[in-house]
C-alpha cells in the first residue's frame, strides 16, 4: 500500500528549520524528533537561510516578512494587469472617439 504523502504548514517548517539554524539541532536529530524526512527538511533550511539573506522563495514563505513581500509583489503584478486594461480600454475609447470625428 503506498504511503500517503504529508503536507505541512508554513509555521511548521519555519519550527522545523529554526531547530536546526538556531538551537544547534543536526539535521538527521531534528528529522528523528519531527518524525519528517530528510531530503524535506533540509530543503526548508536552505529556504530559511535564504529567506533571512533576503531572498523571496517561489514557493509560500516561511518568515512573516518574506511573506509579506510575496503579499505585495503579488498586489503589484495584480494592478499592473488591471492599469494596462485601462491602458488598452481607454486606447480604443480613443480611437472611436477619432473615427468619430471624421
Amino acid at each position: 500500500m503506498k504511503r500517503q504523502r504529508r503536507s505541512f504548514t508554513p509555521e511548521f517548517k519555519l519550527e522545523a528549520a529554526s531547530l536546526v539554524l538556531d538551537q544547534g539541532y543536526s539535521i538527521s536529530e531534528a528529522c528523528r524528533a519531527l518524525d519528517v524526512g530528510e531530503t524535506a527538511l533540509r530543503r526548508w533550511v536552505d529556504q530559511l537561510r535564504a529567506e533571512r539573506g533576503g531572498e523571496t522563495p517561489a514557493s509560500k514563505a516561511m518568515t512573516p516578512e518574506q511573506k509579506r513581500i510575496q503579499e505585495l509583489e503579488a498586489q503589484v503584478k495584480r494592478l499592473e494587469q488591471e492599469k494596462d486594461i485601462l491602458k488598452k480600454a481607454s486606447a480604443l475609447l480613443m480611437s472611436d472617439e477619432f473615427k468619430r470625428m471624421r
